[in-house]
């Protein structure tokens, strides 16, 4: 007996990279966390939480992260949104826009929950395929003309830029919303954040789990007009993040000069290991994230995903077209990337 809709029943679910206990001996490059710690002004808020904090319930709009966020943004606190984890937002966003007759697109490969969600609200999904060098399809995704579009900027899973252009013309010729996930944004070149400015349909969505080490704290947040704002609000649960998470988040988000700091540790990380896949016979995707897309030599993906893991390090690995001859590993720290690469060695 089948008691969900047929729609639920049928589909697969999204799933996300392993997550072994804490104290497991394992390299954990598969889910692109920060391996440096947060900011020790976030762990002194943690070390300070008010107990009466537990017993209440928390802001439901998360004032006291808006207002940190805004200033170091430099944009106004309404115009910023909280969620649990910018999955939640982007939940929220499909919930609101996608019904039969509004297609939700975005290009494809890329972050897969994107499909997910719109498979769950039964929305029509178009994905409009990338070119090899991952050159966004303006003009495609445009024919589409999506009720809303969803571009994670720098991409994910292949670590690849998009140019503001671009979104900047898709922002002008859409009739839809416009999402653009930049949750890499902390390891990129650029950001389109002015365009929340110049057009009412433009969402960015940012998180605090790659830049700022706090993937298990679960906070994203977006940032659009406040009339845009207003109608995600008005499905979100009532109290969707909790009152420890707004206060640790605020303390992080002020320290820019940690994340910075460790973000640019690892995109020195990054350029150093991309050369050496290279001599390595790997084909390597150029990234502005915090990991690398790579095709071994023998495009034998599935074999050395297997045996590293065997052997203690977790990358990831994905059983789909386009992506299965690929991997994608995160960026570790110094002693991590070594001791990955003296391992690739002797598989290879």
């Amino acid at each position: 007996m089948n008691y969900f809709r047929k729609s639920i029943h049928e589909m697969s679910g999204y799933v996300p990279g392993e997550q072994p206990p804490l104290g497991t001996k394992i390299i954990k490059l598969n889910s692109n966390e920060n391996p440096y710690p947060p900011s020790p002004k976030a762990l002194k808020v943690l070390q300070q939480i008010d107990p009466e904090m537990l017993r209440r319930y928390p802001d439901p709009t998360g004032k006291s992260f808006r207002i940190a966020a805004g200033k170091a943004l430099g944009v106004p606190d309404d115009w910023i949104a909280v969620g649990n984890g910018s999955d939640d937002l982007l939940n929220l966003i499909v919930r609101a826009v996608g019904e039969a007759g509004k297609p939700v697109v975005c290009p494809s490969p890329t972050y897969v929950l994107y499909r997910t969600l719109a498979e769950i609200q039964d929305a029509e999904f178009v994905e409009v395929p990338y070119p090899d060098d991952y050159k966004l399809p303006v003009d495609l995704l445009i024919a589409a003309q999506g009720a809303v579009t969803f571009i994670a900027s720098p991409n994910s899973p292949s670590g690849t830029a998009i140019s503001v252009a671009d979104l900047e013309k898709l922002a002008q010729d859409l009739s839809g919303i416009l999402v653009i996930d930049e949750a890499y944004v902390d390891f990129a070149e650029n950001s389109a954040l002015e365009l929340t400015k110049k057009y009412s349909n433009v969402i960015i969505l940012r998180t605090l789990s790659k830049g700022y080490s706090l993937a298990g704290l679960r906070l994203g947040f977006a940032i659009a007009n406040p009339t845009l704002l207003a109608e995600l609000n008005k499905i979100k649960d009532s109290y969707n993040v909790d009152a420890i998470a707004y206060a640790v988040a605020a303390g992080a988000i002020a320290d820019s000069d940690h994340k910075t700091a460790n973000a640019e540790k690892i995109k020195a990380s990054r350029s150093q290991l991309a050369v050496i896949f290279k001599e390595l016979g790997f084909e390597v995707w150029p990234s502005q994230t915090n990991f690398l897309l790579v095709r071994p030599p023998n495009g034998d993906a599935q074999r050395i995903y297997q045996t590293l893991k065997e052997r203690g390090i977790l990358i990831r690995y994905f059983n789909q077209p386009r992506l299965d001859d690929k991997l994608r590993i995160s960026i570790g720290t110094e002693e991590q990337n070594q001791i990955l690469l003296k391992t690739l060695k002797e598989i290879l």
